[in-house]
């Protein structure tokens, strides 16, 4: 059979707060985001590996809290009170590097002084003087429970089989799931057949080199 062309479409799946999978690999920044604003000070860090989901639940407390947000890279000092103006502020991806510390830490002055929270995510760096909570590498159920949602984002149903088949022999992140349920999905759309197991094998098949994580 002749393979369909599809196009490169982006999906946009919810973020909302019942959206989010919790399990005890996330529940601790699960825990720190529905603390505030009685947070201990100004500030709280998450810190997850890329595609832990940290993003995610930032955006979760950014609807909670009204706050803006900028990518930690394009943080400027002139931006900071404007960024501040409504009391919170979401610095997303704080990288050794690339990151403008000066800027970074005018803005956690100015939050301290004013009684505004920011909250920063990062997979590398942690401040040792912040409230820290982890994502932790995803279990079977977060991998699972993911999965679902993803498929589902997509409209696709999925049968219960094929993503035990899929979480029992995939690589242990949630970035593997994100890459694997949009490749059956073109998979499936180019071959114009079902989501099947063997569908689903051929796909992992294509993942043994580590370099696509």
């Amino acid at each position: 059979m002749a393979r369909q062309l599809t196009l490169d479409l982006p999906l946009r799946p919810a973020l909302g707060r019942d959206d989010f999978m919790v399990s005890p690999a996330n529940a601790a920044a699960v825990e720190l985001v529905d603390q505030w604003p009685n947070w201990p000070t100004h500030a709280a860090v998450i810190h997850g590996a890329p595609g832990s989901g940290k993003s995610h639940l930032a955006r979760v407390w950014q609807q909670a809290s009204a706050a803006q947000s900028i990518d930690a890279a394009h943080l400027t000092i002139d931006a900071v009170p404007d960024l501040l103006a409504g009391g919170a502020l979401v610095v997303d991806d704080v990288t050794p590097g690339t990151l403008p510390e000066t800027a970074l830490f005018h803005a956690l002055n100015l939050a301290r002084q004013s009684g505004g929270h920011i909250l920063l995510t990062t997979a590398q760096w942690r401040l040792s003087e912040l409230p820290l909570a982890s994502i932790k590498p995803p279990d079977d159920a977060l991998l699972r429970a993911v999965m679902v949602k993803q498929f589902g984002d997509r409209q696709i149903a999925i049968d219960e089989a094929i993503v035990s088949y899929l979480v029992a022999r995939m690589p242990r992140s949630l970035e593997a799931v994100r890459q694997i349920v949009s490749r059956i999905d073109a998979e499936s759309l180019e071959t114009r057949s079902d989501v099947t197991r063997a569908l689903a094998a051929r796909v992992l098949a294509g993942f043994d080199s580590p370099e696509m994580f």
